[in-house]
């Protein structure tokens, strides 16, 4: 579901994005729209789930989380010993239920699932994908690609750009 937001909204989508820790009346100033403007839009697209939280960009390297890896995951829609059907969903959400994982993705192609990993060292990678990950009922394989270097890594959402009107009053 599209929501329809107007040009003071993506204003303030752009501004949180980069800074969410700023102050409504930081955002009013820079938008040139009354405070309490900026509370209402900003409520309502908490509401709308257009916002869907606010938090904290960790540096996992200084949180014994510097290794990041990329795990691809094929399912087998069978079950071998019972014939019984397996859910992709079903893997999905069983992998990513492991603190370790910070996405999983549903994809198209030669492999089922996407998996995002942060973990201690290249060896916890490893002992994560032998210990637990393979032994998830309906994974059939697995392709682990290790990240040598972060070039980019955001949440951030590309907005469309629009000029901004000045405001005349109360939106």
């Amino acid at each position: 579901m599209t929501v329809r937001l107007d040009e003071k909204d993506m204003a303030i989508l752009s501004l949180i994005q980069e800074n969410s820790k700023l102050t409504a009346k930081q955002i009013s100033k820079q938008i040139k729209a009354p405070i309490t403007t900026v509370f209402a839009k900003i409520k309502r697209m908490e509401e709308l789930d257009v916002i869907k939280g606010h938090r904290a960009i960790l540096v996992p390297e200084k949180l014994s989380s510097g290794t990041a890896a990329f795990i691809l995951a094929s399912v087998s829609y069978r079950a071998k010993t019972d014939d019984v059907p397996i859910s992709q969903r079903v893997v999905a959400e069983e992998i990513s239920r492991f603190p370790e994982v910070q996405e999983v993705h549903i994809i198209t192609g030669d492999w089922d699932v996407l998996v995002k990993l942060r973990a201690e060292s290249v060896d916890a990678v490893g002992k994560f994908v032998v210990d637990k990950l393979r032994l998830i009922k309906g994974l059939e394989k697995t392709l682990t690609c290790m990240v040598f270097e972060t070039v980019k890594e955001t949440t951030k959402i590309n907005l469309p750009r629009k000029k901004l009107t000045e405001s005349k009053g109360v939106d």
